[in-house]
């Protein structure tokens, strides 16, 4: 993710943090102590990092369970309003998703017990005021932990919540799977989440609770992605990039200079170019490998110099899904396809997205589409 920058690395998982995260904490030092008490500045401070240490561990939970069901994790950023685990793709098996879910929770429930069994709070039980966060004003070691113990708390209800893409979303999807399958599962559990983001959003109106509906829009627009990106797999699991593929697509010599892909991208639609070698393809050329070469002055230079030599490739009896989700863990954007050994072409996210756009459009009964066509993917996502 742009604008942000790398702290650690656990098992593999780069953690970053973005840019804006440093606003949470000017708003930790200002609700705390400000410009008049710099003490209580730090305290804020020290209390959102240590609350953010805690988001982390939770997303930790998610990613480590989800390497260990042999599915890659990409990074984990750090954003003012949380955190969230890049995974490479989501599950094929509702149990391992459910799993997945669930161990973020259990991780603030873990950390919660460890902060309760750290020492009895003098005088005070555990559904006390003075656990309130509007009773706990003055810094110390046992705020903190009081804090920190209310604040794991409410990750693990807020998560709870049976609303996409909470992780109760989740979890409720993969309950709904072992029964109805994934496509279902995953509309039935968007329009749970939806239905829930409209009532946090009059709550939150009706309160005037910013926060609240704040919390409203991430999770209606958070369902509907889900719902699309379940959609997307859906359809694309139907298609093989055999089928995708650019037949026709116009290749580059390894005696070709950078000034003919110019024109090459001047004058057809084509972004991306294979550099052959008789029937062997030696490297891929971008159009954001042509742009930073001309910023360069490299317009005369030949195209060997600027080819990408290290390129994904995937078979043309492969699914569309399984070629985004290679090119997703690989960090790819563009394929090499092949036919055993024989070179066919190339595909990229964006033909696999026109794909999709096409595939969608005939299943939905469009002009040109056939009962065959329409009913041989079997149950059709909306």
């Amino acid at each position: 993710m742009g604008w942000s920058f790398k702290i650690a690395e656990v098992s593999g998982i780069n953690i970053r943090i973005h840019i804006t995260f440093f606003l949470i904490l000017l708003v930790g030092a200002l609700q705390w102590g400000g410009a008049s008490n710099p003490q209580g500045a730090l305290f804020g401070i020290l209390l959102m990092l240590l609350l953010f240490l805690c988001v982390t561990l939770h997303e930790l939970g998610h990613s480590l369970v989800a390497q260990r069901f042999g599915i890659p994790v990409r990074e984990i950023i750090l954003l003012p309003l949380g955190g969230v685990a890049l995974l490479t793709r989501t599950p094929d098996k509702p149990r391992d998703e459910f799993l997945i879910a669930l161990a973020g929770p259990l991780v603030n429930v873990v950390i919660f017990l460890v902060l309760l069994l750290l020492g009895p709070v003098a005088g005070v039980g555990l559904l006390d005021e003075r656990l309130t966060f509007q009773g706990l004003q003055t810094p110390s070691v046992e705020t903190l932990r009081l804090w920190l113990l209310g604040a794991n708390l409410m990750l693990v209800l807020f998560n709870l919540i049976p609303a996409f893409p909470l992780d109760g979303g989740r979890m409720l999807r993969a309950l709904l799977a072992m029964r109805l399958g994934y496509p279902r599962a995953t509309r039935l559990a968007s329009t749970i989440g939806q239905g829930f983001a409209v009532l946090f959003g009059f709550i939150g109106v009706f309160t005037n609770n910013w926060s609240l509906l704040l919390i409203a829009v991430f999770v209606f627009f958070g369902a509907g992605q889900e719902n699309a990106d379940a959609t997307a797999k859906h359809v694309l699991r139907t298609l093989r990039v055999g089928d995708a593929y650019n037949k026709h697509a116009l290749t580059l010599a390894i005696g070709d200079r950078v000034s003919r892909v110019v024109d090459y991208i001047l004058t057809s639609y084509q972004p991306d170019f294979a550099v052959m070698q008789g029937s062997r393809p030696l490297g891929i050329v971008t159009r954001a490998t042509v742009l930073r070469a001309l910023q360069a002055g490299l317009e005369d230079g030949f195209i060997t110099g600027i080819m990408e030599r290290e390129f994904v490739k995937v078979d043309a009896t492969a699914t569309l899904d399984d070629v985004r989700r290679t090119l997703a863990e690989q960090g790819g954007r563009v394929a090499a396809v092949y036919d055993g050994q024989t070179y066919l072409g190339l595909v990229s996210l964006e033909d696999i997205s026109e794909a999709f756009l096409v595939a969608s459009f005939l299943q939905r009964g469009g002009p040109g589409a056939t009962p065959s066509e329409t009913d041989r993917t079997g149950e059709v996502v909306v």
